[in-house]
């Protein structure tokens, strides 16, 4: 089932993501299908990625629920591996980024010399992959088309993006989160370096949706090794789809125009299938389960858990 597309009773609306499928259930529900596409450099690559979809559905499935007495999120239930259905929410047009590390973009642009990022001022003396003294919020504009673009807090505010009072609570909710993610990552043996929420308002209520401290959209070191790599000078090792991104550049591609993505050979698609399957088992703890479904059965089980809600 790696490219179903349903026919849902009271579908009023479908949205084709880079790796999702949403669709809009009378103005009230979404569901969302985490389909096995594969992005990198804002670029979907020619081949699904098998099981992709299910590990990342089931890993933001769980750090939902270990993080709802926090926040409240959109989740209403799961019907299947690679599918959740939840509460449609008016999105805030922010991503909100949050990093504990000097590492990534945060790291090429304070190798520049620059010293402020998002408004946020980075201080003096820092080695890539560093802490910082105190985790950082970094927001970036929601891109429908193209790349995110960073912005700051004071911009988002003037602009009318967010209210004020809403997104002080989104910077609250934002390190409450993130701190939740580093403790359940570090009883896992990991570092949670850098990921990203999004929110909506369901009401007036803020939630939580999309998907959280997914490899997709976070970076994990490992703990082990983290002090005495920092000390050499040496690169971290990381838990994250970074290894997708070190294969096409090392083949040539960064998503600029005029470059083809390389050939994706079955091999490579079974390795990063593994890989995949591997992040799961490491950040959750649990045996990852593949499950095979036709599109009938799972179009059915959905209708069903619709019918439940």
């Amino acid at each position: 089932m790696l490219e179903p597309r349903f026919n849902l009773p009271g579908q009023t609306a479908f949205y084709k993501g880079k790796v999702r499928d949403v669709y809009t259930i009378e103005d009230k529900l979404m569901v969302m299908v985490v389909s096995d596409r594969i992005s990198a450099f804002d670029v979907v690559l020619p081949r699904p990625i098998p099981y992709k979809g299910q590990v990342l559905n089931q890993v933001a499935a769980i750090m939902l629920e270990a993080t709802k007495d926090i926040v409240p999120n959109w989740v209403k239930s799961t019907p299947l591996p690679n599918v959740t259905i939840g509460l449609k929410c008016e999105t805030f047009p922010v991503e909100m980024v949050v990093r504990g590390n000097l590492t990534g973009h945060a790291w090429r642009t304070y190798k520049t010399g620059e010293r402020v990022l998002c408004g946020v001022t980075m201080p003096e003396g820092l080695k890539e992959n560093d802490y910082f003294p105190t985790p950082i919020i970094t927001p970036t504009t929601k891109a429908h088309e193209g790349h995110d673009e960073d912005i700051s807090r004071e911009e988002i505010i003037a602009r009318g993006l967010v209210s004020r009072e809403d997104y002080e609570q989104l910077e609250k909710y934002t390190l409450a989160l993130f701190q939740k993610g580093k403790e359940l990552a570090a009883a896992r043996g990991l570092i949670l370096v850098d990921t990203k929420y999004e929110f909506g308002k369901h009401g007036e209520q803020i939630v939580v949706i999309d998907e959280i401290h997914t490899p997709d959209s976070s970076r994990y070191f490992y703990a082990e090794g983290y002090e005495e790599n920092q000390q050499a000078g040496k690169p971290q090792r990381q838990l994250s789809k970074e290894f997708v991104r070190e294969w096409l550049m090392a083949n040539g591609f960064q998503g600029k125009d005029g470059q083809a993505v390389p050939e994706m050979t079955d091999e490579f698609v079974h390795t990063v299938s593994e890989r995949y399957i591997e992040l799961f088992e490491k950040i959750t703890g649990r045996t990852f389960v593949k499950e095979d479904v036709t599109q009938a059965d799972a179009e059915a089980r959905i209708v069903a858990a619709l019918k439940a809600q």
